[in-house]
């Protein structure tokens, strides 16, 4: 990580140097940090900006480290667009360097209430990053991340305003198809138990337990008496299965599902949910809707 902040550090020297005035007719070039955040950006924008995404499917934010690929990304954008709340915890330094490079730097986190935020004793940050399973939160940042965009770029502002308009629309109707799903689970049986704890915001908003064997940050490893307490309330609880996540390895669920079977009880892995990171390109998982309704139909599906 040293080496790719005195990287950076010496290509913004070399750039704020040299660089001519962007031509009128270039486009934006924007660079994102999560799946859901490019997906987002690039939405908004359409073909009026170039969208460059640091992360791809099945990405870890929480571990991720900038490459010096990535410095070329960031020293060459015009703005940068990232979650916050120390989601993206290894470019938190690259941010910070980067702040008096009179570049655009959103953290889309910054348009949220503190006060609506789940709060975390152990999480560095104090609040849980997942804002996106909080689709009230996500429309905000939509709005905040569009009028971002214009201050940028006001020639096309009607443009921004519009496609972002069409994206809320989207949202909104993704919230009635989720509560139509939803309410097909009984209360008792909305019991989540994930490899780590993404969707607090999740359960809140549909009223589900939510368990997770790491914590908030994948950087915390799961001991021996972490699967052995969980594997006890499953049984305890009579949870029927347990998900695992497209960008955390399957075995820490895997473990957990062992250490229940040895306990003379079975607990099937429901399938797989995308926590941290839309799927891959070309699916109807690689965009936010089609993520959020294959984690409802699969957990719904799974637990009923």
């Amino acid at each position: 990580m040293k080496k790719i902040l005195q990287l950076l550090v010496i290509t913004l020297m070399v750039i704020s140097c040299g660089k001519n005035q962007k031509d009128a007719n270039d486009k934006l070039t924007i660079v994102t940090t999560t799946t859901m955040i490019t997906h987002m950006i690039q939405a908004i924008g359409g073909n009026k900006i170039v969208v460059k995404g640091l992360m791809g499917s099945g990405v870890d934010p929480h571990l991720y480290k900038a490459s010096e690929g990535d410095v070329s990304k960031l020293t060459q954008a015009d703005a940068i667009f990232y979650n916050g709340l120390h989601l993206e915890g290894k470019l938190e330094d690259v941010f910070e360097n980067m702040k008096n490079s009179n570049k655009k730097i959103v953290a889309l986190s910054d348009c949220l209430s503190k006060d609506k935020l789940i709060a975390s004793e152990n999480f560095a940050s104090n609040y849980d990053p997942h804002i996106w399973f909080q689709i009230e939160y996500w429309i905000q940042c939509v709005n905040y991340a569009a009028a971002e965009l214009i201050k940028l770029d006001t020639t096309n502002k009607e443009v921004y305003l519009q496609n972002a308009k069409n994206y809320v629309s989207n949202l909104n109707k993704l919230k009635q198809t989720n509560k139509v799903l939803v309410d097909k689970l009984p209360t008792e049986k909305r019991i989540l138990i994930t490899a780590h704890d993404a969707f607090n915001y999740f359960g809140k908003l549909y009223n589900f337990q939510v368990v997770g064997l790491q914590g908030l940050s994948t950087a915390t490893e799961a001991g021996v008496k972490d699967v052995q307490n969980l594997a006890n309330f499953i049984i305890e609880k009579n949870v029927k299965a347990v998900f695992v996540e497209s960008s955390v390895p399957k075995r820490t669920i895997e473990a957990l599902q062992a250490s229940v079977k040895s306990k003379n009880h079975e607990v099937t892995i429901g399938g797989e949910l995308f926590s941290d990171a839309l799927g891959t390109a070309n699916t109807p998982e690689a965009t936010y809707v089609g993520m959020y309704k294959h984690n409802i139909e699969t957990i719904v599906n799974a637990l009923k």
